[in-house]
């Protein structure tokens, strides 16, 4: 606790006064995911919305499961909130490894890497979210007062990401094998958390690992304030609440750690 009560206010000044060099990273990334394509931004829609047509046929016409709400809707929301997680976790595993030359000869806070990939999937997860918009006035789906708790959905969220982020960018930095294994584990984690089916009608064992996935209980929240206008459930506070406190962890241990990166390279 002591380590952090010194060192937390350091990083985060640290972070503030190189706040344009992180914005400047930021406009380079979005500027090279969507270099000499043709759909441009429409990448950060499009497969959200063909990934939802997809599993809307299996789980509408050959497994039909109620979900409360019209099943594109449903999906559609899981698929986006999940792949904004996973574009900025994909991103950020070589976010170090891919920027060698500048992370071995300058210094500024390594971190901003990772957070660019972070942000960058963020712009992407603002513009998809337009088409959430649309699905929910086709669908006549209104939203209620606790639409009041959405932005501390999108903290909590943003927050777990990012703590990931740091994490997988400097496990990659130290084992290479993390980059091989993620594709693995993030397929796996996404059919365990409720992007696509409500995972709570899992019986069973199982049903309380499943429980201990905090994407399960951020992807919750999101339709519990948009569609079901329902507060968020006790168990997303407290996943509110380690996901803040990952992301301190993370961001220390990754200080600790940033002086060896030059020598991992």
């Amino acid at each position: 606790m002591t380590y952090l009560n010194a060192v937390l206010p350091e990083i985060i000044s640290e972070q503030i006064a190189y706040s344009e060099l992180l914005r400047q990273m930021t406009l380079r990334d979005l500027i090279l995911r969507y270099k000499q394509t043709v759909m441009g931004f429409g990448w950060a829609i499009f497969m959200p919305l063909f990934n939802t047509l997809l599993f809307s046929a299996v789980f509408s016409r050959i497994a039909p499961i109620d979900v409360g709400v019209p099943y594109p809707l449903y999906a559609f929301c899981g698929l986006l909130v999940w792949n904004f997680f996973a574009s900025a976790s994909r991103f950020s595993v070589n976010s170090l490894t891919g920027n060698a030359s500048l992370v071995s000869k300058v210094y500024f806070p390594r971190e901003i890497f990772p957070f660019s990939a972070v942000i960058v999937s963020f712009v992407d997860f603002m513009i998809a979210s337009t088409v959430l918009v649309g699905f929910m006035a086709y669908y006549r789906v209104g939203v209620g007062a606790s639409v009041i708790m959405l932005p501390a959905v999108i903290i909590t969220h943003v927050a777990f990401t990012a703590a990931v982020a740091l994490l997988l960018a400097m496990g990659n930095l130290f084992y290479r094998d993390i980059k091989y294994l993620f594709e693995i584990v993030f397929t796996v984690w996404m059919f365990g958390s409720s992007v696509l089916y409500p995972v709570g009608r899992v019986g069973g064992r199982l049903a309380f690992a499943l429980a201990l996935n905090p994407m399960t209980h951020i992807i919750d929240a999101y339709r519990a304030v948009l569609f079901q206008h329902a507060w968020p459930s006790m168990t997303f506070g407290v996943t509110g609440v380690g996901a803040m406190a990952l992301l301190v962890v993370a961001w220390c241990l990754f200080h600790r750690a940033e002086f060896q990166f030059a020598e991992r390279l």
